[in-house]
């Protein structure tokens, strides 16, 4: 409630306009006013962090992935975090920071853009599921 936006805009995903919309969210006196009612009345806030297993020579760790198609044995959600325990970023883009793409069947748009910008492709489900420790 207390950060300024330079400090905001440290985290992923957060650019200056975000962390200009949440600083004012919070200077807002109506808001201001909310959250100490919500306080005052026993609302505990509290976050759920997934843990991350810190394991730097995984393939993923530090790396920004895209899930595209249909993934056949494993759903996209349980890739996804499964990834992000490795230590990855899942995005829903594919863009010049993504380091690589898993596309699964039908995959479409995602993968073309992913092949005009050189990134790296997963195309067989195997391949992932054995660096995820599933194969």
């Amino acid at each position: 409630m207390q950060a300024e936006p330079d400090e905001l805009t440290t985290l992923p995903d957060i650019g200056g306009i975000v962390a200009e919309s949440i600083v004012g969210f919070f200077r807002e006196p109506a808001m201001q006013r909310s959250i100490e009612r919500l306080l005052a009345a026993g609302v505990t806030p509290q976050s759920e962090e997934a843990a991350v297993v810190v394991n730097e020579d995984n393939p993923f760790f530090g790396k920004t992935v895209v899930l595209t198609g249909t993934l056949s044995s494993m759903g996209r959600d349980d890739c996804a975090k499964k990834l992000e325990k490795l230590g990855a970023k899942v995005t829903g883009d594919v863009s010049k920071k993504t380091d690589i793409v898993i596309a699964g069947e039908s995959a479409g748009s995602k993968l073309t853009k992913a092949q005009e910008l050189g990134i790296r492709i997963i195309d067989n489900e195997e391949e992932p599921l054995k660096l995820l420790g599933e194969a």
